[in-house]
């Protein structure tokens, strides 16, 4: 898992660390110094911890004309033990929001797991972006299978071409531009 960075190209458009609204501004990285962990496993030293000790992520880009962040996930979702949707909704979210962002993209090809407990918090959520939205884009067919089962996939836009995307081969603004099309569709 060391050897699985965030998405880098997209630093000339957005660096969160540099951004003094990101929930990450003035955050240090190292790249020889390993020191988070997915269980006994190291991941990549550009991926940020926002408090959960199974999922790290990395915000790729936010336009803030445009109301909009692209956030990709590395690691284990688990609601169950680590209550992680609280604290993605709390420390990264919450603050997003308060500064005007109401349509979140999450990559989560990186996902491996997903463990539920509660809809509180995607309820919240859902509820707080008001006329936005939260799409899902790559993510694995068994974790989406488990956010279906469970039925808290009303809080998001998924599944169809937002499962098999090529969101890399996107400028940022673009790629925002392709999710939003695919999501509003699906809307109206």
């Amino acid at each position: 898992m060391h050897y699985i960075e965030p998405f880098y190209n997209w630093r000339g458009y957005y660096i969160a660390s540099d951004d003094p609204i990101s929930p990450f501004f003035n955050c240090d990285y190292s790249e020889l110094q390993y020191s988070n962990k997915i269980y006994n496993f190291y991941i990549h030293p550009q991926w940020d911890n926002m408090g959960s000790e199974t999922l790290f992520l990395k915000i790729l880009y936010v336009d803030y004309d445009k109301s909009s962040a692209v956030i990709e996930l590395i690691g284990e979702w688990n609601d169950a033990i680590e209550n992680d949707i609280m604290v993605l909704k709390r420390e990264v979210v919450d603050v997003l929001i308060k500064y005007g962002i109401t349509t979140f993209i999450l990559i989560g090809e990186n996902v491996l797991n997903f463990h539920y407990s509660d809809d509180c918090y995607y309820e919240e959520w859902f509820e707080d972006v008001e006329d936005g939205w939260i799409a899902m884009v790559n993510f694995h067919e068994h974790v989406t299978d488990e956010f279906k089962r469970i039925h808290i996939d009303q809080y998001f836009a998924m599944g169809g071409q937002l499962d098999d995307l090529e969101w890399r081969a996107f400028h940022p603004s673009q790629f925002i531009d392709k999710v939003r099309s695919i999501v509003e569709m699906r809307i109206s």
